[in-house]
């Protein structure tokens, strides 16, 4: 069977409130995610047995367990006659870095496999396997701007998100989300909604998308900001560039983002930081619309 392709793309948490920690040890979100072209490339080449490949920039940077291949065994144990195979995975996003790196790669897995094996398993029972693999995973699943809510696993499409782009930029560093999580202080917590929110609708206006961020922010950026305090140079770097929009956090970071209304001025920022910052990982791209 011809290998099957597909990307891993980076996800961006726009906002992201922690409402409070839970009785089963996670924290309670409501998150609006975004999801940009650029990510890592996956490939399955379905054959018998399982067998992963990792290559490109980052690939040295990963350590234990890969997501792709509990990803593809979870799979397996829930539907046997699943056919599995021989992953590629080409790592170019950085590694702890906020932008769901691992979770978009299981969710690539998940999908390659959906197709590999057409009538597997229905859209319920995959959605309830990512939900299983971690807490971004069912965004990644969707791949495409939604409302996380619970500990991530309800999401909800949102409608008409507007065309925009983005610069990320990531200082060198990793970050894990459990030690920011772990530094969180009450203080850090966004307070409860006193309603629930209807399904988002940006009736595709950019600004309608600012004045939603804006309202709102990354409840993990002064407990990011503790343990790499090098993050306040590359928010501050951001807002600087001709064109910003809105500069924050993503996830848990280290990588920030800077939304612009043209692709043309993010790539223009992205140039400029490069030239200032030539050791840190930057890139402009579009984000993906409904």
């Amino acid at each position: 069977m011809t290998a099957l392709r597909d990307t891993a793309k980076a996800k961006l948490n726009l906002t992201l409130e922690v409402l409070g920690r839970r009785d089963d040890g996670y924290h309670e979100l409501k998150s609006l995610v975004a999801f940009a072209e650029l990510g890592d490339a996956v490939e399955l080449e379905p054959q018998d047995g399982l067998d992963l490949l990792v290559e490109g920039p980052f690939a040295t940077a990963l350590r234990g367990d890969n997501l792709i291949l509990k990803a593809a065994l979870a799979a397996k144990a829930i539907y046997p006659a699943l056919k599995l195979g021989r992953f590629n995975l080409t790592k170019t996003l950085p590694v702890a870095a906020g932008l769901g790196g691992g979770s978009a790669d299981a969710a690539c897995a998940l999908r390659l496999l959906s197709r590999a094996s057409q009538g597997a398993l229905d859209e319920a029972s995959w959605r309830e396997l990512a939900g299983g693999l971690g807490s971004d995973v069912p965004a990644c699943l969707l791949n495409r701007p939604a409302l996380m809510t619970g500990r991530g696993e309800t999401v909800t499409p949102v409608r008409r998100f507007p065309p925009c782009a983005a610069v990320l930029a990531n200082p060198g560093l990793p970050l894990a989300a459990a030690d920011v999580y772990g530094v969180l202080v009450s203080s850090d917590l966004a307070a409860p909604p006193e309603r629930p929110e209807g399904t988002l609708d940006f009736g595709g206006s950019f600004k309608k998308l600012l004045d939603y961020a804006a309202r709102r922010g990354n409840d993990l950026e002064p407990a990011a900001l503790s343990l790499a305090p090098a993050i306040a140079e590359v928010l501050a770097a951001l807002r600087d560039c001709e064109g910003t929009h809105l500069a924050r956090l993503s996830g848990s970071g280290p990588t920030c983002f800077a939304l612009f209304a043209t692709e043309r001025e993010a790539e223009r920022a992205a140039a400029m930081l490069r030239a200032v910052h030539p050791n840190w990982w930057i890139e402009a791209t579009m984000l993906m619309p409904n």
